[in-house]
């Protein structure tokens, strides 16, 4: 699944505070069959008692589609289901501990918001970050954007090792900023989540960053 990290450009969230539990399959499959990367299964408010249940109904979903399958803060719950990946918050832990957790060959992912977060995250050896919130976000209520400045920069630099995925408040009318910005991977979440039509949504923002490889 390394390589295909490498590869990603667009990395989906099924957050359960925009799909309803009863939605599950049906978003997945919407998601992967639009196209998507790579897809982390987040539920903020839940334990790993509830998650447990809705990571094995859409796993064999993304595992067909190919794709890298991410959960989100619960190392134990990844490790558990095989998981492809794992993604942590700045507070969730150092990469050593929840190394301990999954294993050798798990992903592991870290959340960062700034560049020297970022530049610590390489140098601790993770596999790939989240940079951002780049814009203010409902799944980040209270967290301001940071902006575009350093988008540029944080790729010529963390991304030329590892991949970096532009995140928060990104949708498909302000993506070309974040690729003008500098950035050709990003994460998409409600956008994609309460459009009409998500694999048709999906299809669109992979457009936009393909151009964006080509340019």
């Amino acid at each position: 699944m390394k390589t295909a990290l490498q590869q990603a450009k667009l990395y989906g969230i099924i957050d359960l505070g925009y799909v309803h539990q009863d939605r599950l399959r049906e978003t997945t499959a919407a998601l992967c069959g639009g196209g998507i990367d790579i897809l982390q299964l987040r539920a903020k408010g839940f334990s790993c008692a509830d998650i447990l249940p809705m990571a094995r109904l859409i796993q064999p979903l993304v595992a067909d589609a190919g794709i890298p399958f991410v959960i989100n803060d619960f190392a134990e719950l990844a490790a558990e289901i095989g998981a492809d990946a794992v993604h942590i918050g700045q507070d969730d832990g150092s990469l050593d501990q929840v190394r301990k957790i999954i294993g050798p060959s798990m992903l592991i992912g870290r959340s960062t918001h700034s560049p020297a977060q970022a530049q610590a995250a390489l140098a601790e050896g993770f596999d790939y970050i989240g940079f951002g919130p780049l814009f203010p976000t409902p799944t980040k209520v209270g967290r301001p954007g940071i902006g575009l400045n350093d988008v540029s920069s944080v790729n010529q630099s963390v991304g030329k090792k590892i991949p970096v995925f532009c995140i928060g408040g990104i949708n498909l009318d302000n993506l070309t900023e974040i690729i003008r910005a500098g950035s050709n991977r990003a994460v998409i979440v409600s956008a994609l989540l309460k459009a009409t039509d998500i694999a048709g949504a999906v299809r669109q923002a992979k457009v936009l960053l393909d151009e964006a490889l080509r340019s």
